[in-house]
């Protein structure tokens, strides 16, 4: 699997972890033309703090079992905005008051939007 493969497939597998925890808006960003962070951000949203937290788990663990190491998270105790750092994708946790707040879609704006449907549909 090449690295663009195991971007995709990262980035399938975090979406499919939140949806599991019933995340809201879910929104990928491709970032790979505006910067080396990453390939791909990931914002969702979540109502509560438990929530936020039960989706952050479940996204560590899913990808952790795939061999996708978490390297840094950042948030995780006040979940208004957790930041998971997987290296090739970026995850993005929101509670709603802040995804407004800090509006990373627009701040990323010149990356490239992606449908949801882009990674549902795709299958290794």
């Amino acid at each position: 699997m090449d690295s663009m493969d195991k971007s995709r497939e990262m980035t399938r597998l975090a979406i499919q972890a939140l949806e599991d925890k019933k995340a809201e808006d879910i929104r990928i960003i491709d970032i790979r033309q505006v910067s080396i962070l990453a390939d791909y951000f990931i914002i969702a949203s979540g109502t509560n703090r438990s929530q936020i937290q039960a989706m952050t788990d479940n996204v560590s663990e899913v990808l952790g079992r795939s061999g996708t190491a978490l390297r840094q998270v950042e948030g995780y105790d006040t979940a208004n905005w957790i930041l998971m750092d997987f290296g090739d994708i970026i995850v993005h946790i929101f509670d709603k008051e802040n995804r407004l707040f800090y509006n990373l879609e627009r701040i990323w704006q010149d990356g490239k939007q992606v449908e949801l449907s882009e990674f549902s549909d795709w299958d290794k």
